[in-house]
């Protein structure tokens, strides 16, 4: 009796259990089929893979300019496309049952790994990067998550990007530089996120990040160049529609001087309405306001003026007689043949129209533009994407009267690396099957330096009070300085799953300019790592 009497009270003890749980699972959601708040990462292999599916898969739900993604955006991606990147980024269906293999899929870790050495050339020395982390992410149930990336190494680098960092005390993307004794740089970085989508319609985030605006490899309207802000963002999805709005805090370098009270406030609200015209065809339009905070001269901090989250701020600053910094541009993206990737931006930081006729070269028509194409299976190889794109941003584009409030973060631009005033043609190659890949990269750009006599406008760093004439400015005017730099790349996923490759490659760049300076910089470099940050090593 006893025997039966403890199995009673077993198995009423087991049916409460079971019930607690399934009113759990169904209370936080767990019926749906996929995580809708995770945002994929930032990197140009996944990227191509997603350009490659929403070829052959157009629809009017998935828009392409705004980066990351929602996971509920990309959630029907075939696993097929994905044989070589990052698994979780095709999210996985849940399992229906209430099994143990459900907290590890509410829990996902990704360790990051990046040990490179290699050869430089320009420096006759051995440089290299040691640096590693993890990347976490918490689905407390498939409407929220939480995730948190957390890096830190040492790293040395090419003369070409090691006198960059000498200068602004900053490693490209990664934050404050600390020199060693032994003459490399420690480092320490960041990033993070809590993301609530209450349903299909609606995304809130709050987080420490960046966003990448545009379909090409570059963008002049907002890029991951620089390191990552504080940001509170909201992300609407409504029939062709897509509208995103995120308020911003950043950080000035102008006056920094190793300490972290020479740091000087900024903020920053953007808007972003992108609308699919066709399955093939989507338009995007873009707004921004950059106002920096307090200084000698005042004290400042958010503007609630700058919250409503659908104003044209143009309209906005002349009726509260702003003086801060605001911008327009639009993207374009066309998908013909299944096969071909049209895209384009234009970037007007000031738009007179009188001005822009009388063609006249007045020093405040700051304006760029991008033109690509991405060509999938090209020469009908499985496989083998090639790509070619062209930038050009007009001088003084970016800057502002006061430096404090010009388009940038951290010492670094928030578009395109190189600034303004300069000309870049970009052309790409990569193939891949099975476990391998080769890639090559090739860029050409005339950027028109200033001279140590005249800001002639490609350093968004400096006021552009300090011009030296009106009219007759034209792109690359200055010390034109040409660089060419080209990247030939093998790699070899050894766990495809977690994007764990060896990689080994050459890269050569050479720097010329009207002052006779000539930069030859051959590196060589072999390394094993996850690859799941972005840098760029080309735009320096």
């Amino acid at each position: 009796m006893k025997c039966h009497f403890e199995e009673h009270i077993f198995l009423r003890m087991k049916v409460h259990i079971t019930s607690v749980i399934l009113c759990a699972y169904s209370l936080f959601g767990f019926s749906q089929n996929y995580f809708q708040a995770q945002n994929s990462l930032l990197n140009h292999e996944i990227q191509q893979d997603i350009d490659e599916w929403s070829m052959k898969n157009p629809s009017f739900e998935f828009h392409s300019p705004l980066k990351p993604y929602l996971s509920s955006v990309i959630s029907t991606i075939s696993d097929s496309i994905f044989d070589h990147s990052l698994n979780y980024i095709n999210f996985n269906n849940i399992d229906k049952k209430i099994n143990d293999s459900l907290i590890f899929k509410r829990l996902q870790t990704y360790p990051i790994t990046h040990l490179q050495t290699g050869f430089d050339g320009a420096s006759s020395r051995m440089v290299s990067e040691t640096f590693g982390g993890a990347h976490v992410k918490l689905n407390v149930n498939p409407r929220l998550t939480f995730a948190l990336t957390a890096v830190g190494g040492r790293v040395s680098y090419p003369k070409y990007i090691d006198t960059v960092i000498r200068t602004t005390r900053v490693i490209p993307g990664l934050g404050r530089a600390y020199r060693n004794k032994a003459g490399s740089y420690d480092f320490s970085n960041l990033s993070g996120y809590l993301s609530y989508s209450p349903n299909k319609f609606f995304n809130f985030q709050l987080g420490k990040d960046k966003r990448f605006i545009g379909d090409g490899y570059r963008s002049l309207l907002l890029s991951d160049v620089a390191n990552n802000y504080p940001y509170f963002g909201i992300q609407t999805n409504v029939w062709r529609i897509q509208y995103n709005v995120w308020y911003a805090w950043m950080q000035d370098f102008s006056l920094y001087d190793g300490s972290q009270r020479s740091l000087q406030n900024k903020y920053g609200t953007f808007h972003f309405l992108s609308v699919n015209i066709l399955k093939e065809l989507n338009i995007g339009l873009f707004e921004n306001v950059v106002w920096q905070g307090t200084d000698v001269n005042r004290s400042r901090t958010f503007d609630v003026n700058y919250l409503n989250p659908v104003v044209f701020y143009r309209p906005q600053e002349y009726a509260v007689g702003s003086p801060d910094n605001s911008m327009l541009g639009i993207t374009i993206t066309g998908k013909i043949f299944k096969r071909y990737q049209l895209y384009a931006q234009v970037v007007a930081d000031e738009f007179f129209l009188k001005e822009i006729k009388a063609r006249n070269g007045w020093w405040a028509n700051k304006q760029g533009w991008q033109f690509g194409v991405k060509k999938f299976e090209a020469f009908h190889v499985k496989g083998l994407v090639i790509q070619a794109e062209y930038n050009e941003v007009r001088p003084y584009t970016y800057t502002h009267g006061s430096v404090q409030q010009n388009y940038a973060h951290y010492a670094q631009p928030l578009a395109h690396p190189f600034g303004a005033n300069f000309k870049e043609y970009l052309g790409f190659a990569n193939y891949h099957k099975k476990r391998w890949s080769v890639s090559l990269q090739i860029m050409y750009a005339v950027i028109g330096k200033d001279t140590a006599a005249s800001n002639l406008g490609q350093n968004i760093f400096l006021s552009y009070t300090t011009r030296p004439f009106e009219y007759g400015h034209k792109t690359t005017q200055g010390n034109k300085t040409k660089i060419w730099q080209g990247d030939l790349r093998f790699t070899y996923f050894i766990l495809p799953k977690i994007n764990l490759r060896f990689e080994c490659g050459y890269l050569h760049r050479s720097m010329k300019d009207d002052q006779k300076y000539n930069l030859q910089s051959p590196y060589i470099y072999v390394g094993l790592k996850t690859g799941l940050y972005q840098f760029y090593r080309d735009g320096l």
